[in-house]
């Protein structure tokens, strides 16, 4: 074990400190903490993570996950909202896995409000990945919002609601498919990891979770959008308002972006409807409007 040695936290343990701390578990924070740590070993172990990676956890808990990553040798920079959980997480480290300490850091912020100006650790384009339980509630936000502002997020493997995983993997034409899955898809690719059961969460959920994981393009972004010279806001435009009338055709639902002569340009037919396209169909129409505009 060497400097690693510590141990995880199981069932009592998660009550103890919750108790200790006056922690219980919130709707309000989406708070479900995981009780099993063979559930947490595997999360880590699917996503790769190895000694001296640098890696972002949000919504850490009571430190489940946490100490599985530390486990690694790696290093965490573990992002928390509500305040008393953030206190706790350094002295459980402390108690579980001494030798870790130093391998972790806390911010205690709401993760939707980071940029790399308040996370030093991971700022100046230091490389990571994001591992971590997320909250149900807010799991597809934090997701785009940390890809968007933070270059240097070349992975992720997460743990959220079924519903959600099954969102964010999902291709054209299936029901599923929407705005998450497109613009997580200009990104990289994603896809899900396997199922985890309910009972290993304290409290547990009345909904299914899995896991999805995620590698970004070497760019951070679809290599076609370079060739064509498109960026990222004209794409999300155009996906959002496709979206946004999903039974709609592109031709009904985009007449205030897309000018006629841009569905020939692309090559894309203006009877369809949003959902069925792929996010480099989108980004080709994106191309279109800009030289039709030109």
């Amino acid at each position: 074990m060497g400097e690693n040695s510590g141990r995880l936290l199981g069932a009592a343990d998660i009550r103890r400190i919750a108790a200790e701390a006056g922690v219980t578990p919130t709707k309000k924070f989406g708070q479900n903490f995981v009780i099993d740590p063979g559930t947490v070993r595997r999360i880590v172990r699917e996503a790769g993570v190895t000694a001296g990676d640098h890696v972002l956890e949000v919504g850490p808990g009571l430190g489940s996950l946490t100490l599985a990553i530390l486990e690694t040798g790696a290093s965490v920079v573990a992002v928390e909202i509500d305040p008393p959980v953030a206190v706790r997480l350094p002295k459980t480290v402390a108690e579980f896995m001494p030798d870790a300490a130093g391998r972790l850091a806390v911010v205690n912020r709401d993760a939707l409000t980071l940029t790399p100006a308040n996370l030093p650790q991971l700022g100046d384009g230091e490389r990571f990945v994001l591992v971590a339980n997320l909250p149900y509630n807010v799991a597809t936000p934090i997701i785009l919002t940390l890809l968007e502002r933070f270059a240097g997020l070349e992975s992720f493997l997460v743990m959220v609601q079924k519903e959600v995983a099954d969102r964010l993997a999902a291709t054209p034409g299936s029901k599923i498919y929407g705005t998450p899955s497109v613009k997580l898809a200009w990104y990289g690719h994603a896809e899900r990891a396997g199922l985890v059961g309910r009972n290993v969460f304290w409290p547990a959920p009345n909904v299914d979770s899995a896991l999805v994981s995620f590698t970004r393009y070497p760019d951070g972004h679809l290599p076609l959008a370079d060739e064509l010279g498109v960026g990222r806001e004209l794409v999300f435009e155009l996906i959002d308002a496709a979206f946004m009338q999903r039974r709609k055709t592109l031709h009904a639902a985009l007449k205030k972006i897309v000018p006629a002569e841009a569905y020939d340009l692309s090559g894309i037919d203006p009877t369809r409807r949003g959902e069925t396209l792929t996010i480099d169909e989108f980004v080709r129409l994106a191309a279109a409007v800009r030289r039709a505009r030109d």
